[in-house]
């Protein structure tokens, strides 16, 4: 279709001209299928996967667990890990984000796919072996092992995330499908939801791993096969980027705070997230845990260069001579990529292209919301409410989190606008909250529920004093301001770093102090009981404790690990 000898009058009335592959109404036929397909074969795959596990469980004499649900019974394949690891990783926050911030702010600022994709690299060195040789079953075992009921409040903040996280995916994915394939918004969320839901119940992690292997390759394949075609389309020219469309973006020096900020909070804050760690517990052995986390990484930093370029295309599109009609701007950046898929490539190939888009929400809504309820199930409500709880009595709270954490996510998705607003904001508790305290707790022996209490509830507090933009919270304070070259030009210092710093040395300090105090001064008396409960060893017990044990020994391998 020539779009430029087209007489107006012909359309007077009419609205824009249908794309091949739209019907009267504007229902995308091609990518309605294209949803469809994928959806009834990810529904099928995770069917599949939970009959199939199952019927191992029982011709092998075992019965379902904890073990068996939230990890795969620790028998995750080396290919099977690597892939779903890769796949949660690779969400469609990650393609689509990384399209948009290409697009609309240039490659320098595309920092969350490499930083995310870094930060598996760093789990792997550090945090992977010692997790899986303690044989924890989730993030959280080592805070409740250590601090007792406190430790299992940890798991709020990140279970807060991880249903906010599949909120912000679920609401992305249904403006994509009705600006898109015109199919409404509510009907697109809480279809994905169910289908999460239905097939997560039926196998639990191994169900999950699995859709996990069947999106991650179809991704690859939707974003490989479209890209060149977006790329070659004839709206797209160079000449377009020669013109002032620079795609390389700028970072201006009063801009380079806010951007090392950003940095460090990719590079740690993408390490406290339990969909990461419940794979990680899931593997046969700790070596092979590390080598998840690299070969997961290596896929997200592979993913990450289409889903930019995708960002490059459309900066070098002349939209105007589109039947979309005008550039994206505002709201509509967002919408980047599938704008691409829609406007620049053939029916086929959009065909492909939104499954993959589709394919990248899935791999993500499924694992955040098992990785939230496996928390809720096991660290608060069997920890604080029922230590004696059956294994099957869990299992039942763990289908019941499923159930809600979904109804929860499906519901703000749709009533909410601000939802990634949120998530974002969670992202940075995550980072300046949860990391120093994870990091403590398995490197720093002398770590206590004095310095972990007051650490963070400091660090949560002087987060949300530093405000927030994105949420219009307004700073009360300000760690300082940097100066461009041009008057009025300012930004921040990294904030969330600093906050996070500050976590870590009143954590330690106090810790150590009260530690100090109690061996050499006699003045701090009281145990720690009265913040974690009666199962919990107070400062005299391991003090006492402290002088018997030989130097080798590691409390992440005594499940009463002292100075609790």
């Amino acid at each position: 279709m020539d779009l430029d000898t087209m007489d107006p009058s012909e359309n007077a009335g009419k609205g824009p001209p249908l794309l091949e592959g739209e019907d009267e109404e504007g229902l995308n036929v091609v990518g309605l299928i294209s949803i469809i397909v994928f959806y009834i074969a990810v529904l099928l795959v995770g069917i599949w996967a939970g009959w199939r596990q199952r019927k191992i469980v029982k011709n092998e004499g075992r019965t379902q667990d904890q073990e068996e649900v939230m990890l795969a019974g620790r028998n995750i394949g080396l290919f099977v890990g690597i892939l779903t690891m890769g796949a949660t990783w690779v969400g469609g926050g990650f393609i689509n984000g990384s399209a948009e911030v290409a697009y609309s702010s240039g490659l320098v600022w595309v920092q969350a796919p490499f930083g995310f994709g870094l930060s598996l690299f760093i789990s792997g060195t550090f945090f992977a072996r010692k997790m899986r040789e303690s044989r924890y079953v989730t993030m959280i075992d080592p805070f409740t092992q250590k601090y007792g009921k406190w430790g299992a409040l940890q798991a709020f903040p990140s279970a807060i995330c991880e249903i906010f996280w599949s909120a912000a995916i679920l609401g992305a994915l249904g403006s994509t499908l009705q600006v898109i394939l015109k199919i409404d918004t509510v009907t697109s969320i809480i279809i994905s939801a169910a289908i999460a839901v239905l097939y997560t119940l039926m196998g639990g992690l191994v169900s999950v791993a699995y859709t996990d292997v069947f999106q991650i390759i179809f991704i690859a394949f939707g974003l490989a096969l479209s890209l060149p075609f977006a790329a070659t389309s004839e709206f797209v020219s160079s000449k377009h980027l020669e013109e002032g469309a620079d795609y390389r973006g700028a970072l201006p020096s009063h801009l380079v705070g806010e951007w090392i900020d950003y940095a460090f909070l990719l590079l740690l804050g993408g390490i406290p997230w339990q969909c990461y760690f419940q794979r990680v517990l899931s593997s046969k052995t700790s070596t092979r845990a590390q080598m998840l986390s690299y070969g997961g990484g290596l896929i997200a930093l592979v993913m990450a260069v289409p889903a930019t370029l995708f960002g490059v295309v459309a900066k070098a599109t002349d939209w105007e001579r589109t039947a979309f009609g005008h550039a994206p701007s505002g709201d509509e950046n967002k919408l980047v990529l599938p704008l691409c898929l829609q406007y620049l490539c053939p029916p086929w190939v959009t065909f492909f292209g939104l499954g993959a888009v589709s394919a990248a929400v899935m791999s993500s809504t499924d694992s955040s919301m098992l990785s939230a309820s496996s928390m809720l199930a096991r660290n608060v409500y069997k920890t604080i409410f029922r230590p004696k709880a059956s294994e099957k009595e869990i299992l039942i709270v763990l289908w019941c989190c499923i159930v809600i954490n979904a109804f929860i996510a499906t519901t703000m998705a749709i009533k909410y606008q601000s939802v990634y607003s949120l998530f974002v904001l969670c992202g940075d508790l995550v980072y300046v909250v949860v990391f120093p305290q994870l990091l403590l707790v398995l490197y720093f022996e002398a770590s206590n529920t004095y310095g972990s209490v007051v650490s963070f509830f400091l660090s949560f507090v002087l987060r949300i004093l530093c405000g927030d933009t994105l949420l219009d919270i307004k700073p009360v304070i300000s760690f300082g301001t940097i100066y461009g070259e041009n008057e009025g030009e300012e930004g921040p210092v990294p904030f969330r770093t600093i906050v996070m710093l500050i976590s870590l040395v009143v954590h330690m300090g106090l810790s150590y102090g009260a530690h100090w105090l109690h061996i050499h001064g006699g003045i701090v008396q009281s145990s720690s009981r009265h913040l974690m409960g009666e199962e919990s060893i107070g400062m005299d017990e391991y003090a006492r404790e402290n002088q018997k044990r030989p130097p080798t020994y590691n409390p992440a391998y005594d499940n009463k690990t002292f100075y609790e």
